[in-house]
């Protein structure tokens, strides 16, 4: 299978070097990733200057953007003439579960090959004091052997989180739903050398609501899983709420001109 990997860690990031080395046997495999650390880009794209591409070797870039844009300049550009079967987004280093996929570079990449109509992963390791990637790998290429024996419906991708522990450790795989965190996070002010503030975006670390099925549960029972989104954010039952009230909209748009 031809596969375009990137993340938003970095092309020299060890998670997606373990992410090629997982998959270079069996596949052709093309990277195409960001030159530096994106996290929490979500699904931004580079407007206001040109991308420049570093070529490391016949296989391999490097591109000043974000991950959106790497699967962009691949499928629009270096790979135009031969598409990729396959995007995969990772291997994050550290979780992307519940809300915080709206946050996370690595799913956004994922959302963008969804969108340009190519089947799309995104992967993270959910990191312990030491994380190991074999657990990983193992469960990458089996994944993607198994591919074929499944059709997804269109305008869907599979955020897949798996503990960072050795594969022995493993307890199982879920298909989950995303949780929900509790959020802390705080604004931490402080001063520069030259009297004016600066501020960092921070916070504990992330605390989750104990729910049956969903992705948290899932790695707190150290499992990987596996969780099916959807580009159609659309809240269908919220369409016949808001119709019942659309004559109240309409008059106070009306009393307004």
């Amino acid at each position: 299978m031809r596969i375009l990997i990137t993340n938003d860690d970095g092309y020299y990031a060890d998670g997606i070097q373990h992410l090629k080395d997982a998959l270079k046997e069996d596949n052709d495999v093309y990277i195409v990733a960001p030159d530096r650390e994106k996290s929490a880009a979500s699904h931004s794209l580079t407007l206001d200057f040109p991308l420049r591409i570093n070529k490391k070797s016949d296989r391999d870039y490097v591109v000043d953007g974000t991950p959106t844009d790497c699967v962009l300049v691949a499928v629009h550009g270096l790979m135009k003439n031969d598409l990729p079967e396959l995007v995969i987004s990772g291997i994050n280093h550290g979780p992307n579960m519940g809300e915080d996929v709206t946050y996370s570079g690595t799913v956004a990449a994922a959302f963008e090959g969804t969108i340009l109509g190519i089947r799309s992963l995104a992967i993270s390791l959910v990191g312990h004091e030491e994380p190991q990637f074999d657990a990983a790998k193992i469960f990458i290429r089996g994944f993607v052997k198994c591919l074929d024996q499944f059709k997804s419906e269109p305008g869907t991708l599979m955020n897949i989180n798996i503990p960072g522990l050795p594969p022995s450790k493993i307890k199982g795989i879920a298909i989950t739903k995303l949780g929900n965190r509790i959020y802390r996070d705080d604004i931490i002010q402080n001063v520069d050398p030259r009297g004016k503030f600066y501020y960092w975006i921070g916070g504990d670390t992330p605390m989750w609501k104990k729910e049956s099925g969903t992705d948290f549960e899932a790695i707190e029972q150290r499992k990987i899983s596996i969780t099916p989104l959807h580009l159609d954010l659309t809240h269908y039952p919220e369409i016949e709420n808001l119709r019942k009230h659309i004559d109240i909209i309409l008059r106070q748009f009306k009393d307004g001109i």
